[in-house]
């Protein structure tokens, strides 16, 4: 990845593996302003990595890489302390690169905090994730907010570039290649926020009964009084969803439900 202005990257690096139906981090490493919690037991097995950042939040200029390999019959959730805040910035942007590889038989779910842009503000987020085969499981979840709502800030950053790629076996399964400029579109409208201060993207690998788990889904987000929602069923039984809300702790809420629904492995 490319440096900032002072020849650095901001980077962290996990590799999980399991032994004994246990898993552990093999490898780690890490760069200010970054540090990782030790990570918490779940139950089955798996474990639960959280994040922690020195710095403010992201900011003009900010280089960051994220790289994570889940090795076969690990279980890894990875979540991050604080909201990413993306500071105002005079002309330049911010950037970060995320790889993940998820081995067959391993899981890992992508679950940090939400991210709120401030006025001014421009960032760069690209994802490529690598799925060995169908047992490889993934789930991510995303929350995207207008800005710094009750401040005044709605849509006033300058854009925010969002590029998520995900393969199976080396096939494209899912692309997600989404830019916001305020500047440019009305964000607000119809087609984008259409009143809502809130996004919250998902994906996950296919559920061990994909049908049941579209109906449950499907019932569940049309009994929203609060957010709007829809799922997408892809060709191979993954799913993307969704959901348009006022609050980022609602959303969070509401993911919560939604991953608990396919459960934490997957067929």
């Amino acid at each position: 990845m490319e440096t900032n202005q002072f020849g650095k990257v901001s980077s962290l690096r996990l590799q999980a593996a399991c032994r004994d139906g246990k898993t552990y981090l093999r490898d780690t490493a890490f760069t200010a302003p970054y540090k990782i919690m030790l990570p918490f037991e779940k139950k089955g097995g798996g474990i639960q990595v959280m994040l922690l950042s020195a710095s403010a939040g992201i900011m003009d200029g900010d280089r960051q890489d994220f790289r994570f390999e889940i090795l076969p019959g690990a279980d890894l959730e990875f979540v991050s302390q604080s909201y990413d805040k993306i500071h105002q910035m005079k002309e330049g942007c911010a950037k970060r690169f995320t790889s993940v590889q998820v081995s067959a038989g391993a899981a890992f779910c992508f679950n940090p905090q939400p991210t709120i842009p401030f006025r001014d503000s421009a960032f760069e987020n690209r994802m490529e994730i690598q799925l060995e085969d169908h047992t490889s499981a993934f789930q991510m979840s995303e929350i995207f907010s207008c800005g710094r709502y009750a401040s005044g800030e709605a849509f006033a950053y300058r854009f925010y570039h969002n590029l998520v790629e995900i393969r199976r076996g080396g096939r494209l399964i899912y692309r997600d290649n989404t830019r916001y400029e305020p500047a440019r579109f009305d964000m607000a409208g119809l087609g984008m926020y259409e009143g809502y201060t809130h996004l919250l993207n998902l994906f996950l690998t296919r559920p061990e009964s994909p049908e049941d788990y579209f109906r449950e889904a499907r019932e569940y987000l049309s009994s929203l009084s609060d957010a709007e929602g829809g799922i997408t069923e892809l060709m191979e039984g993954d799913f993307a969803v969704r959901v348009l809300g006022r609050r980022a702790q609602r959303l969070e809420e509401i993911s919560r439900r939604l991953l608990e629904m396919a459960g934490s492995r997957q067929g």
